[in-house]
């Protein structure tokens, strides 16, 4: 089994959409976390970002050059 370890904090959940797609459309192993906690109705986010993606080490510089990538992409397109 892979072991996960924390790659990059999201600021929003439709950057982590797009991302957590992206990664499963190239078959990229990651678990998607959010900060969400119900009892404090996300209190925590404001604070902390919307969530967390993990995945192997490995895959870390690819699925950040990724993240850039998104980032860099004009709105529609």
């Amino acid at each position: 089994m892979e072991r996960f370890e924390k790659i990059v904090v999201l600021e929003s959940e439709v950057r982590a959409r797009l991302l957590e797609a992206e990664l499963t459309a190239r078959g990229i192993p990651h678990l998607l976390r959010s900060y969400h906690d119900s009892a404090y109705d996300g209190l925590f986010q404001n604070f902390k970002g919307w969530g967390r993606l993990d995945a192997p080490a490995e895959h870390r510089e690819e699925i950040l050059a990724i993240l850039e990538g998104l980032d860099q992409s004009p709105p529609g397109a």
